[in-house]
């Protein structure tokens, strides 16, 4: 199945639905990196695929996801989860509400799969939503009743499965009001959704209430839960770990500290851009101009 772009998807300020945007999912693979026994993250890949990280954990008591992708490539991890020993899916715990996150759901709630996210998460599901992304606008349409989490909850939620206590934790909006950090606490590892990214700036969605102050303190109460040497899986990017969780968060606050003191001075969007208050970073972190563009609308509003 092949999905074309629409016309003028990429022009700045134009309104594209997300099932638009082209993605080649014949050609897509989900490439496999084991983190621990019965513990895989899912990576979907190929030209044009847009498609969270995903975890899997496989046990006694079945097969638990972190993250769905979307439609197109569930076929490709459902392949992935048989071949490394798993069934049928029976949780999906969804970190956020985006599409390239979560519209697997519209699939596997059809074959009796349970999904779990936080309220906010569920309650943007509900309903017809735009991400701005800056140099364009993605519309996700509300999901149907199938595809809806079962579970939800506020602060914290406690799950038990495949021997593992997993913990659901939020720590207000950060990415988006509804983001989710599922802690293998065991084990030491965590799935942080895109509140971390690995493969370049974040995303703040801060026209759906996401802030750069939010992701800041969203991975400042992760990385107290965890202990040195853990492994934390982004939404998008390799594998990380407990020091590049750590140097992550000192890279927003610093960003954060010179956006702030440009606009205390009066800076408009434009200064702050020029300003350059990511250079340290940009060699390797890439074009920075959609994290000032979202971080100046959620300190200014």
């Amino acid at each position: 199945m092949r999905q074309l772009a629409a016309t003028g998807a990429v022009v700045f300020g134009v309104a594209v639905s997300h099932a638009a945007i082209a993605q080649d999912f014949d050609n897509a693979r989900v490439v496999t990196e084991t983190v621990g026994d019965g513990l895989h993250v899912f990576f979907g890949q190929g030209e044009g695929i847009i498609a969270g990280n995903m975890l899997v954990s496989i046990g006694s008591s079945g097969v638990l996801l972190v993250d769905d992708q979307v439609p197109g490539i569930a076929p490709k991890y459902q392949a992935a989860i048989s071949a490394a020993g798993g069934g049928e899916i029976d949780f999906v715990i969804n970190t956020h509400w985006h599409f390239d996150h979560a519209d697997g759901n519209q699939l596997l709630g059809n074959e009796g799969v349970w999904f779990v996210a936080h309220e906010n998460s569920r309650r943007m599901m509900m309903r017809d939503n735009e991400i701005n992304l800056v140099n364009q606008v993605i519309e996700q349409p509300a999901y149907p009743a199938h595809a809806l989490p079962v579970a939800t909850y506020d602060d914290s939620m406690r799950m038990h499965f495949n021997g593992e206590r997993i913990d659901l934790l939020h720590f207000g909006p950060a990415h988006t009001t509804g983001d989710t950090a599922v802690l293998f606490r065991d084990r030491n590892l965590v799935h942080l959704g895109d509140v971390f990214n690995t493969s370049g700036y974040p995303f703040i969605d801060a026209d759906n209430g996401g802030s750069l102050d939010g992701v800041i303190a969203f991975c400042e109460g992760v990385l107290a839960e965890l202990a040195p040497g853990a492994v934390v899986v982004p939404g998008h990017g390799a594998v990380s770990d407990y020091d590049g969780l750590a140097a992550y968060i000192a890279m927003l606050r610093a960003i954060r500290d010179r956006i702030s003191a440009l606009i205390e001075s009066g800076a408009s969007l434009e200064q702050v851009i020029a300003a350059r208050p990511t250079s340290d970073w940009d060699a390797t972190r890439g074009d920075p101009g959609m994290l000032i563009n979202r971080a100046y609308a959620s300190m200014t509003r």
